[in-house]
């Protein structure tokens, strides 16, 4: 499954809810946008250090996704349908949901705009 930001951020906080979705998951991948995200956020938090040290120790247990050539032609298709559809999301969405679709895997978040996104299935908790 694909980690959103605020997936991996309940998942960091230690969100008893998040747990039966992390437990089910073959595999969990972080995309490199969602580290992104995740980073400005305990930048702001006067436990940086807390949660720096706990992403450092939990990325051995995950996959980072890099955005290639593949993705990028994902990420257009997807924001060109969105648009069309008039249903854009953000863009650092779009890529996390380009990552999703040609990986075939399920986003978890919150995020009820990825429903928009044909090809992908959104897991909540």
């Amino acid at each position: 499954m694909i980690l959103d930001t605020n997936a991996l951020s309940a998942w960091a906080e230690g969100d008893r809810s998040i747990e039966p979705v992390m437990r089910s998951a073959t595999e969990v991948v972080v995309p490199v946008i969602v580290l992104g995200e995740f980073d400005y956020g305990i930048r702001q938090s006067r436990h940086y250090q807390r949660y720096a040290d706990w992403l450092d120790a939990s990325l051995d247990s995950v996959e980072i996704a890099l955005i290639d050539r593949e993705v990028a032609h994902a990420y257009g298709a997807v924001r060109l349908e969105l648009k069309q559809a008039g249903t854009p999301i953000p863009i650092n969405d779009a890529w996390i949901a380009a990552i999703a679709r040609h990986r075939r895997l399920p986003v978890v978040s919150r995020d009820g705009h990825f429903d928009a996104v044909s090809g992908i299935q959104r897991v909540s908790w």
